[in-house]
C-alpha cells in the first residue's frame, strides 16, 4: 500500500509534469493540502520535501512553494530561449509564423523518432528577428500527446519556443550544433544567398522520457556566433567547480 505522503506527493508531480501547473505557479500551502488530503502537517511536508528533492519545485521561504523551472543539470551549453536573449542584448526582437499544421509524426525520420514514434505533432516554421533583420528561420515539432494544448494554441504572435516553457515542463533535453550550407527555402527565409554557411542548432526535450518537442534553428553563420565562458573546474574564484556560463552574440 502506498505511504499517504508518497501518494500526496505523486498526484502534485502529475499536475506539475502534465503542464497543469506552468513554471512559477504556486502550489498549495502545507496547511491547504492537510485540509484537503486529511492528513497531519509533517505528512504534508513529506510530501512537498520529495518533490523539492525531486527537483520539481522550489520552497521559498515566507512566500510558498513554486513550481520549478527544469534546467539541464550536464549540458556544456545551453541555448536561451531567442525572444529573451536577444532583448538582453538590447535589440528589438520581432516574429513570424510561416507555416503551421497537424499530422501525424515520421518515424522514418530520424530527428523525428528521436522524440517520439507515433501520435500526432504540430509542425511549425518560424522566423526570429533581432532589429528588424532575420535571426533565425526554425522549424518545429511539438508533440501532442504529452502537450495537448498546443492543438489551440495561438503561435501568430507567441514564439512557440516561449510558449513552451510557459506551459510545459521538461526533464531533459540534447542540443545538436552543426554548420550547412542554406537551401533556398532557408535562403530566402533568412535573406541570404543559397549557399550561405549557416549554423544548425537541433534541440529535442523530453518529460520523463516522453518527447516533447524538436526544434531546429539555422542561423547565417556570419551573422551569430555561440560563447561560452568556462572556469578551471576546481579552480574559479569562488573555490566551487567551474560551470559554463553561456551565452550567444550576434556580430
Amino acid at each position: 500500500m502506498t505511504a499517504l505522503h508518497a501518494r500526496i506527493s505523486g498526484e502534485l508531480a502529475d499536475r506539475i509534469r502534465s503542464g497543469e501547473w506552468p513554471p512559477g505557479q504556486r502550489i498549495p500551502f502545507e496547511h491547504e493540502l492537510t485540509a484537503q488530503y486529511g492528513c497531519a502537517r509533517a505528512t504534508a511536508s513529506k510530501a512537498v520535501q520529495a518533490l523539492a528533492d525531486a527537483g520539481l519545485v522550489e520552497r521559498r521561504r515566507r512566500a510558498g512553494t513554486f513550481v520549478a523551472s527544469p534546467r539541464i543539470q550536464t549540458a556544456v551549453l545551453e541555448i536561451p530561449e531567442l525572444k529573451t536573449e536577444v532583448r538582453r542584448r538590447g535589440q528589438v526582437y520581432d516574429y513570424q509564423q510561416l507555416a503551421r499544421r497537424v499530422r501525424p509524426v515520421n518515424p522514418l525520420d530520424p530527428d523525428e523518432a528521436s522524440l517520439a514514434r507515433s501520435g500526432d505533432v504540430v509542425e511549425l516554421r518560424c522566423r526570429h528577428f533581432a532589429n528588424e533583420r532575420p535571426l533565425a528561420v526554425e522549424d518545429r515539432l511539438i508533440h501532442l500527446g504529452v502537450a495537448p494544448a498546443a492543438a489551440t494554441a495561438d503561435f501568430t504572435t507567441v514564439p512557440p519556443g516561449a510558449w513552451l516553457l510557459a506551459h510545459v515542463a521538461w526533464s531533459e533535453a540534447e542540443h545538436r550544433i552543426a554548420a550547412a550550407a542554406a537551401d533556398a527555402d532557408v535562403a530566402a527565409a533568412l535573406e541570404v544567398p543559397t549557399g550561405t554557411a549557416c549554423l544548425v542548432l537541433k534541440r529535442w526535450t523530453w518529460r520523463e522520457g516522453k518527447g516533447v518537442t524538436f526544434v531546429r534553428q539555422r542561423f547565417a553563420g556570419e551573422a551569430f556566433e555561440l560563447v561560452a565562458r568556462f572556469a578551471p573546474r576546481s579552480f574559479d574564484q569562488g573555490g566551487h567547480e567551474g560551470r559554463p556560463t553561456p551565452g550567444m552574440r550576434s556580430k
